[in-house]
C-alpha cells in the first residue's frame, strides 16, 4: 500500500491526501512533520519537507503539485480533478497555484512568529507575508463565480482543494475570511461536510 509521509496540519500534505481519498486510493499515513522528524523525513525526501508518497515499488514523490500530477495521470483517467488541455486546464492550475503560493506565505509568516525569539521576530516581514496571502485570496475571490456549489465547472476541482486548505491556514493565522473572503468562506464550509475533507481533518 502507498505511504503518505506528513501530517495533515501542513495544507501541502492535506491536499494530497483529500486528492487520494476523492479518487479512492487506499494509503497509509506516516504522520512525520517536517519540523519534529527531520531526519525521518529525509528517508524519502533528501529535503527533510512534506508531503512525500511512497509508491507500492518504493519510489518516492516529493512535492505536493508533483504529487498530485501523478495521482490524476494514474488514478483520475476521465475523472480527474482538472481538464486535460487547453484555458480551462489552465485556469485550475492557475488558482491551484495562487493558492498553494498563499499557503507558502502564510507558512512563511507563522515559522518567522513562532520559532524565532521575539526581539529577533521581523514584523515587517511577516505583514509583507500575510500581504501577499491576502492579495491571492483576494484574487481568487474576486474571479466571476461559475458555478453556485464549487468554483469552476460545477464540480469539484484541485482549485476547490487549494482554497480549501490555504482558506483554512488563513482562518488559522488571525485573517478575517468570514468578512474579508465570504465566497471562499462560503466554498470551505461546503467541502467541510464531504467525507474526503472531513476524513482528512487534523
Amino acid at each position: 500500500m502507498i505511504q503518505l509521509v506528513g501530517v495533515n496540519r501542513s495544507p501541502f500534505t492535506r491536499r494530497v491526501a483529500i486528492t487520494l481519498r476523492v479518487y479512492g486510493i487506499p494509503y497509509q499515513q506516516q504522520p512525520l512533520s517536517g519540523f519534529g522528524n527531520r531526519a525521518e523525513v529525509r528517508g524519502s525526501n533528501a529535503l527533510g519537507r512534506i508531503p512525500a508518497l511512497i509508491l507500492d515499488d518504493g519510489e518516492a514523490l516529493v512535492d505536493s503539485a508533483a504529487i498530485i500530477d501523478h495521482l490524476d495521470e494514474m488514478h483520475g483517467r476521465d475523472r480527474a480533478l482538472i481538464p486535460s488541455a487547453g484555458a480551462d486546464r489552465r485556469t485550475v492550475l492557475r488558482i491551484a497555484a495562487l493558492m498553494m503560493g498563499a499557503c507558502d506565505k502564510g507558512l512563511a509568516a507563522a515559522y518567522e512568529r513562532n520559532h524565532h525569539p521575539p526581539e529577533k521576530v521581523h514584523q515587517p516581514w511577516i505583514d509583507d507575508c500575510l500581504a501577499q496571502m491576502r492579495h491571492a485570496l483576494s484574487a481568487v475571490e474576486a474571479m466571476p463565480a461559475a458555478s453556485p456549489n464549487y468554483l469552476l465547472f460545477g464540480r469539484l476541482t484541485h482549485a476547490d482543494i487549494a482554497c480549501f486548505v490555504a482558506e483554512r491556514l488563513a482562518r488559522g493565522l488571525q485573517i478575517d475570511t468570514e468578512s474579508e473572503l465570504p465566497r471562499l468562506r462560503a466554498l470551505t464550509r461546503k467541502l467541510e461536510d464531504e467525507p474526503a475533507f472531513r476524513s482528512t481533518e487534523p
